[in-house]
This record gives structure tokens, C-alpha cells and sequence, in this order.
């Protein structure tokens, strides 16, 4: 059962949730604009369509958001099929210094290497804090299914990252 949606409801969950949700699609994207896209595809079909009954508004946004963002993923890796920054050989470790911006943007590009069903658990948890509950709401799949997606992507950045942790020694 869909619940009719006010202007006044709808500003009022955009208001609390459209920061986050942006901040997550971007890191899914990485990119402003495709971000924005999303946000603007989940309000709009909130707009159009009501929001259904649901235990947990937060974690139905965050899945409306997760889905659109990774239908436009898929069709720019369709687009342009990339090499992994992350995963080139020589010594990318030779490039960190313990800049925290430098760090940050290898983070980024060791999360973008992995895939992508990985990725977004990795961001959902760590930079939208949601819990494995949540997370398997969002994704629409069991709960030790997200906690397993996430144990491996921890372990991929473990070794993706290992050299800059010795580098930083």
C-alpha cells in the first residue's frame, strides 16, 4: 500500500535524507552530476508514486538511490571500459605520502576496483554508517550476504592498500 505523498512529507524527507543520499551516490559515481541525477530520479518518483509502507523509510531511499545509481554505473562501464588504478603494476605505493588527500583519493580508487556489489556495501557501511540490517534492506538480499560482501571487500582493500600501510611504516 502506497502512502499519498504531500508537498509538505516530501520536503520534509527531502530535507532529511537528500544530503546522504547525494553523498552516497556520489560515491558510487563520483561524479556531482550523476549524483544529482539520482537524487533527483528517487524524489521524483517519491513525488509520483508515494512511499509504500515500510519499516524503515531511511533504507527504502537509500535502495531506490543504491539502484538507480548502479543502473547509471553499469551503463558508464558499458560506455568506457577502464583499467583499475589500484591493481597497475610498477609501485603506485610510491605515490602516497601522508597527505590525507592523497590517501584519501587512492582509498577511492582501491574501492572503485572492487566490485561493484562490493563497493556499495564498503560505502553504505563505513561512509552512510548504515548497519548490515540496513544494508541488506537497501540491497534487497540477506543479511550474511551483506556482512560476507563486505568481509571481502575489506580483505581486496587490505591487500590493494597493504603497500601504502608499509610505505607509512
Amino acid at each position: 500500500m502506497l502512502l499519498e505523498m504531500s508537498p509538505d512529507r516530501l520536503e520534509s524527507l527531502y530535507d532529511t535524507h537528500a544530503l546522504g543520499l547525494f553523498r552516497y551516490a556520489r560515491s558510487i559515481l563520483r561524479e556531482d552530476e550523476a549524483a544529482r541525477d539520482v537524487l533527483q530520479e528517487v524524489f521524483v518518483k517519491l513525488a509520483r508514486s508515494g512511499l509504500p509502507e515500510v519499516e524503515n523509510e531511511k533504507a527504502w531511499l537509500y535502495r531506490i538511490a543504491h539502484n538507480a545509481a548502479i543502473d547509471q554505473l553499469r551503463r558508464q562501464a558499458k560506455r568506457s571500459k577502464g583499467r583499475c588504478p589500484a591493481e597497475e603494476t610498477g609501485h603506485p605505493h610510491e605515490l602516497f605520502g601522508v597527505d590525507r588527500k592523497e590517501l584519501s583519493r587512492h582509498l577511492e580508487e582501491a574501492v572503485a576496483c572492487l566490485p561493484v556489489e562490493q563497493q556499495s556495501v564498503v560505502r553504505l557501511k563505513l561512509w552512510q554508517e548504515l548497519t548490515f540490517e540496513e544494508i541488506s534492506t537497501v540491497q534487497g538480499l540477506p543479511l550474511n550476504t551483506a556482512a560476507s560482501r563486505y568481509r571481502y571487500a575489506i580483505e581486496k582493500l587490505r591487500t590493494l592498500l597493504h603497500p601504502i600501510y608499509e610505505e607509512l611504516k
